[in-house]
C-alpha cells in the first residue's frame, strides 16, 4: 500500500498524519502529535525551531516503528515567519513569531520606501503588520548585523525541509504571504526588495507545490531509519486547507476556520483594485497559480483565549452551548480590532470594546461566548458581501473547513446571518490538502478536481441551512 506523510504544524500543536487510498476512499491516520507555542527568547515571542525539528524527527521514527515507510513527506505551517541562516546554514538568532511586537511602526518605515497603494498593486497582499516585509524592516532597524551576516532567508516550513534534505528554496504559496512576491511574475519583486534595502542574495528560488525537493540526507536517514522523497505541499497551512475544499464545481467560497478564519474564494487572476485594498482583501498564491482571494479574520483565537483564561474549565462544545443559551445578548465587537491580537486578557478586551462603543458589557462566560461567536458570524456575513460584490458573482454555499468546522453553533449562526447554506468539513483539511498534493505528484489522483471529488465522498460533511425564524 502506497503511503504518504503530512507533517502539519500549527500555532498550538503539530501532528504527523499518514494518508493512503483504499477501495477508492481517502484514508488518514494520525501517528504522532506534539505541542507548540511561542516562547520568550531574549524578550521576544519566538518559536523553538530546534525543538520543533526534533519533534518532526520523532514523528518520522514512529513511521519506522509502525513498519509503514512513507513514499514522500511534506511539511506545512503558518505563514510569514522566517529563519535567517549564515553561510553554513546555521540559524542567526531565534525565529521570531508574528505575534511579537517588534513590527510596531515598521509599516511607516516601509511606506517611506514604497507607497502602500503601489505595494498592494504589485503584490496583491493585504496589510498585516506582521507580514514578512515589516518583520524584515524590524530586523534592519533593530538588529542590522543579522541582515549583514545572513546568506539565506527561509520561511519556517522551508527551513524544516532544508534540515531534512540539505536543499534550499521558498515554496510559492507561503512566499506570497511575505508581501514581497509580484502577482504578475510570480517571483520575488526585486524592485520592492531593493527599495526596502533588503539584501537580494538572501532570497532563494521559489518552487511550486508538488516540486520534489530531494531525498532525506544520509544523516537524517540514520536518525529516522528510512529514506523517502520530500515533496513540497502548499506549505502555507491555509493553502493546503483550501485544496481540501469538497467543492463539486471548479471552486467555491470557503472559510478555513481555526485560530484564524480565512474567508475567500479562488480566482485565476489577482484582484488588486482599490476596492479590494479598501476591503483589506488579499491575493495569496495557491496551487496551480490560482490566487486565494480572501480576508484574514481573527477567528477562534478569541474563544481559545477566553477558554484559557478560565483555566480550560469548559470544552469548546460547552462554550458553544452556553453561547446558544445567551443567543439574544445584543452586543457585537469588530473581531479584527487590533486590541484582540495579543491582549493581556481577552475577556477584558471584549468588555472594554463594549464599554467604549456604548453596548451592554458581558458579565457571564455564556454572554462572552455569545458576543464572540455572533461577532464572528457578523464578520463572515460582511466579508461575504464584499467578496460577492468585488468578484461580481453569487455563491450558493459557504464551505467551512478545518478544526472550526466542528463548531456547530458557529456554523448555524453563519448560515443564519449570511442566508447561505453552510457545508462544514472536512475537519482535518490542512493535512488532507498537504497529502493531496503529494498524491497528485504520485499519480494517485490525475488532478485537483479528481482529488476534491474523492475528498467529498471520503470524509464526513455536515449541512447547516439558514433558520430565518431564529433571527440571528
Amino acid at each position: 500500500m502506497r503511503t504518504f506523510l503530512a507533517v502539519d504544524i500549527g500555532a498550538s500543536s503539530g501532528r504527523h498524519i499518514f494518508g493512503w487510498m483504499e477501495d477508492g476512499i481517502f484514508h488518514m491516520e494520525e501517528i504522532y502529535r506534539f505541542d507548540n507555542g511561542l516562547v520568550n527568547i531574549g524578550g521576544r515571542a519566538c518559536w523553538d525551531a530546534g525543538r520543533l525539528f526534533q519533534e518532526i524527527l520523532r514523528g518520522m521514527k514512529k513511521c519506522r516503528d509502525t513498519g509503514r515507510i512513507p513514499e514522500s513527506i511534506g511539511i506545512d505551517t503558518w505563514a510569514v515567519d522566517f529563519a535567517l541562516l549564515d553561510s553554513d546554514g546555521q540559524l542567526l538568532g531565534p525565529v521570531v513569531g508574528y505575534r511579537d511586537n517588534r513590527t510596531a511602526g515598521m509599516d511607516a518605515k516601509v511606506y517611506e520606501k514604497i507607497p502602500e497603494g503601489e505595494l498592494y498593486r504589485r503584490t496583491g497582499i493585504q496589510k498585516q503588520i506582521f507580514n514578512t516585509i515589516y518583520q524584515l524592516m524590524a530586523v534592519k532597524e533593530q538588529t542590522p548585523e543579522l541582515l549583514e551576516k545572513a546568506k539565506t532567508l527561509l520561511l519556517v516550513p522551508d527551513y524544516f525541509h532544508f534540515l531534512l534534505t540539505g536543499k534550499m528554496c521558498c515554496e510559492y504559496t507561503n512566499a506570497t504571504t511575505t508581501q514581497l512576491v509580484n502577482v504578475q511574475t510570480k517571483d520575488w519583486d526585486w524592485e520592492i526588495i531593493e527599495k526596502c534595502g533588503y539584501p537580494k542574495n538572501i532570497f532563494p528560488n521559489i518552487a511550486q507545490p508538488g516540486h520534489v525537493l530531494g531525498n532525506l540526507t544520509e544523516e537524517i536517514q540514520k536518525i529516522v531509519g528510512f529514506d523517502c522523497q520530500v515533496v513540497l505541499p502548499a506549505t502555507h497551512d491555509t493553502g493546503s486547507a483550501v485544496l481540501a475544499m469538497p467543492c463539486r464545481e471548479d471552486t467555491g467560497l470557503y472559510i478555513s476556520s481555526g485560530t484564524w478564519s480565512l474567508m475567500g474564494t479562488e480566482v485565476k487572476e489577482a484582484i488588486c483594485t482599490q476596492e479590494a485594498r479598501a476591503a483589506n482583501l488579499t491575493n495569496e498564491g495557491g496551487y496551480e497559480f490560482r490566487f486565494r482571494f480572501l480576508k484574514n479574520i481573527m477567528g477562534l483565537w478569541m474563544i481559545q483565549c477566553v477558554r484559557h483564561e478560565e483555566k480550560d474549565a469548559w470544552s469548546f462544545a460547552q462554550l458553544c452551548q452556553m453561547a446558544e443559551e445567551n443567543r439574544d445578548f445584543p452586543s457585537r465587537v469588530d473581531v479584527n480590532d487590533g486590541r484582540f491580537l495579543v491582549p493581556e486578557s481577552m475577556e477584558e478586551a471584549v468588555r472594554d470594546y463594549c464599554r467604549s462603543t456604548g453596548q451592554e458589557v458581558p458579565k457571564t462566560i455564556g454572554e462572552m461566548a455569545s458576543v464572540i461567536y455572533q461577532s464572528l458570524g457578523q464578520s463572515y456575513s460582511e466579508t461575504l458581501a464584499q467578496l460577492e460584490g468585488i468578484c461580481q458573482r453569487s455563491f450558493d454555499c459557504i464551505h467551512i473547513i478545518g478544526g472550526g468546522s466542528n463548531a456547530d453553533y458557529l456554523n448555524q449562526v453563519t448560515a443564519n446571518v449570511s442566508g447561505k447554506t453552510v457545508v462544514a468539513g472536512p475537519t482535518e483539511a490542512t493535512a488532507i490538502g498537504n497529502l493531496l498534493v503529494q498524491m497528485i505528484h504520485g499519480q494517485i489522483f490525475p488532478d485537483l478536481k479528481a482529488g476534491r471529488e474523492c475528498i467529498f465522498k471520503s470524509f464526513p460533511i455536515k449541512i447547516f441551512n439558514p433558520e430565518q425564524s431564529k433571527g440571528e
